[in-house]
């Protein structure tokens, strides 16, 4: 599954899902609302480039690191202290595999999906700017 939602996202569903014969490595990378002296989170998101690029990201990981499934739900919308962001599993016949994959995917979200973070301060608001790895 690969997709954007509203809903609190069920990691350990998402990981049984990956489960497969051939798969000996699962890896799951799942990025949550720190407290950095926030408040809340408020993730806004352009739905159908963002559809579209984790889409691209997902098979060009399945593709360089010979994946056997990716999954990749993220949040949008306001999130309080410890929810989860996102959630990427990358499975594989070997570890390594999955851990490049994974790690592959969560860099290329961060460079280039347009999803924006504003943070609720108790001294106000602003907006967090991207990182590329």
């Amino acid at each position: 599954m690969i997709g954007l939602t509203t809903e609190p996202i069920d990691a350990g569903k998402m990981i049984e899902a990956a489960k497969q014969r051939n798969v000996g490595g699962i890896v799951a990378f799942v990025g949550t609302v720190r407290d950095d002296g926030i408040e809340s989170l408020e993730l806004e998101v352009f739905e159908e480039v963002a559809q579209s690029d984790l889409l691209r990201i997902a098979g060009e990981a399945e593709t360089m690191f010979g994946l056997s499934s990716v999954d990749i739900l993220h949040r949008f919308g306001n999130l309080a202290l410890g929810e989860t962001i996102v959630v990427i599993v990358a499975a594989a016949a070997h570890r390594k595999e999955a851990f490049l994959g994974c790690e592959y995917i969560i860099d290329r979200i961060k460079e280039y999906v347009p999803i924006w973070k504003k943070e609720y301060r108790s001294d106000g608001t602003r907006w967090v700017e991207g990182h590329a790895p």
